[in-house]
């Protein structure tokens, strides 16, 4: 169930306990606050609730900034609710939230309107006008609410605390497994399959073209990739061009995966696209006939890597 703040919480969904954060890339430091929201929850015969920010802050603040998300509200919807959570609660981030103070989000917000009865969050977790809250205020507001509050440490890895910032690093640098072992899964783009300028028919690769919108670009490149249509659950493997495609004109940005093997209509389809390996950057060359033996190459690679079936 997804909710929005501005919603009347249902009679059955107050007292809940909440998992308090941005969440985006839900990688392994989400999940452990998470993890300790349901835990409470359960333990105490409450609903679990995990509630996120969309747009996010950052995106609110400075419009300006390039695209930086790591999933959609869909993406953690589905994860959020496989780690336990009963519901998702979207504050959505507009000038009025923005102009909140802490006091008001903890006391008015969380406790009158949304009935919170306990909140988890990570330690560095701040909110309110001028990032005027933290643990220690939502520990202090929340008590005179009765609302209880929890902070979980980070979570390290390597010797290095995990964060989204990493991950995006890491995804900048084509470093895929890099980033899956902090999210604990492979990066993965959802998108609706859109039509592009056939292209990669023409060449004898038909692509499933995926607009971008707000996600984190990756390093661009050719990437070994798999896919899940969403509204079949079919399950595919291919090699992915994520870029702007230097040897057309006008240069865009898109994600064209081609899938092995697969004869079918995905125009319309939602598809859920997995980044495995980073196999190259992008390249521009001297003819389509250079293009077409690389990618041929390209995609015997994505194969190898990937386990694929010749």
């Amino acid at each position: 169930m997804r909710l929005s703040h501005r919603d009347t919480i249902p009679e059955n969904l107050r007292g809940a306990v909440i998992a308090l954060g941005n969440f985006d890339g839900f990688h392994l430091g989400h999940q452990h606050v998470v993890a300790e929201a349901v835990r409470w929850a359960r333990a105490e015969g409450r609903p679990a609730i995990v509630a996120t920010f969309d747009p996010h802050p950052v995106r609110h603040f400075a419009p300006h900034v390039p695209p930086f998300r790591l999933t959609t509200l869909g993406q953690r919807e589905e994860l959020f609710g496989a780690a336990g959570a009963d519901a998702m609660l979207v504050f959505t981030f507009d000038d009025d939230l923005a102009a909140m103070s802490a006091e008001s989000f903890v006391r008015d917000l969380l406790g009158i309107h949304i009935g919170a009865g306990g909140v988890v969050t990570g330690e560095d977790f701040t909110f309110g006008k001028g990032r005027g809250g933290n643990t220690q205020v939502l520990r202090d507001i929340g008590a005179q609410c009765g609302i209880e509050a929890r902070a979980i440490g980070p979570v390290g890895e390597d010797g290095q605390t995990i964060s989204s910032s990493r991950i995006r690093d890491a995804l900048k640098a084509g470093e895929c497994d890099v980033a899956a072992k902090l999210l604990t899964r492979p990066f993965t783009i959802r998108g609706t399959v859109v039509h592009g300028d056939k292209r990669g028919r023409e060449l004898g690769y038909p692509t499933a073209n995926i607009e971008l919108g707000h996600y984190l670009r990756p390093r661009f490149g050719i990437y070994a990739v798999t896919g899940r249509v969403l509204s079949s659950g079919q399950l595919l493997q291919g090699a992915a061009n994520m870029g702007v495609r230097p040897q057309f004109e006008p240069p865009k940005e898109l994600l064209e995966p081609y899938f092995f093997d697969f004869d079918g209509d995905l125009y319309g389809e939602e598809v859920d696209v997995a980044f495995h390996h980073f196999i190259r950057p992008e390249a521009k060359f001297d003819d389509l006939e250079a293009l077409k033996s690389q990618m041929e190459r390209d995609c015997e690679e994505a194969r190898s890597l990937l386990g694929a079936a010749s």
